[in-house]
């Protein structure tokens, strides 16, 4: 059973990202926007359409514990899809791109936070908030590659309005930053 907190405890820490470098406040430079590169660099991971992993799913699992929220997702923006390669609790296996949160966030190298869907005109007429999975919070932090595009990202969900801190921030950009941690080990791992 989940244990429900109604702030993130502050001293909990993913052991990964522990050891990871610290970031800086300014979150670097905007993902490159050539949209063609952007997808060729999302299929050279060939990563879309595989089998869920549990280097991505113990990091969901984290997230939903360590927030507090009921869906994680590591979402991976495709043409005209968003795939998630981890899905914490959500039982579908993409989303349309065209409705898709994360849309928004890979435009930017900062999170996207949308602390009440029903407050914010790109949302508040969304089916994902109208109907399943209800979305009222969403935050997300770009999953930036190495050559800086951003491929999709790591993201949290719930079903009713929240805050979300600086330091929750940062610890979700944390996680981004593992994800391309662990895309590239896998990319590694199919070419090696």
């Amino acid at each position: 059973m989940a244990i429900e907190y109604s702030e993130p405890p502050p001293a909990v820490i993913h052991p990964d990202i522990a050891r990871l470098p610290d970031l800086d406040d300014d979150c670097g430079p905007a993902p490159i926007p050539d949209e063609p590169a952007r997808l060729a660099a999302l299929h050279g991971l060939r990563v879309l359409d595989t089998v869920r992993e549990e280097e991505f799913d113990g990091l969901t699992r984290w997230a939903v514990e360590h927030f507090g929220v009921p869906i994680a997702l590591v979402s991976l923006v495709d043409a005209e899809r968003q795939w998630f390669k981890s899905a914490c609790n959500l039982d579908v296996p993409e989303t349309p791109r065209d409705v898709a949160f994360c849309n928004y966030t890979i435009l930017s190298s900062r999170p996207t936070v949308v602390e009440d869907a029903f407050a914010d005109p790109r949302f508040c007429n969304n089916p994902l908030v109208l109907g399943e999975p209800h979305v009222r919070f969403y935050a997300g932090a770009p999953i930036i590659m190495p050559e800086g595009y951003a491929i999709g990202t790591f993201c949290l969900v719930d079903r009713k309005p929240r805050c979300f801190s600086t330091t929750d921030r940062y610890t979700l950009r944390q996680l981004a930053a593992l994800s391309v941690e662990r895309l590239l080990e896998r990319r590694a791992r199919m070419t090696g």
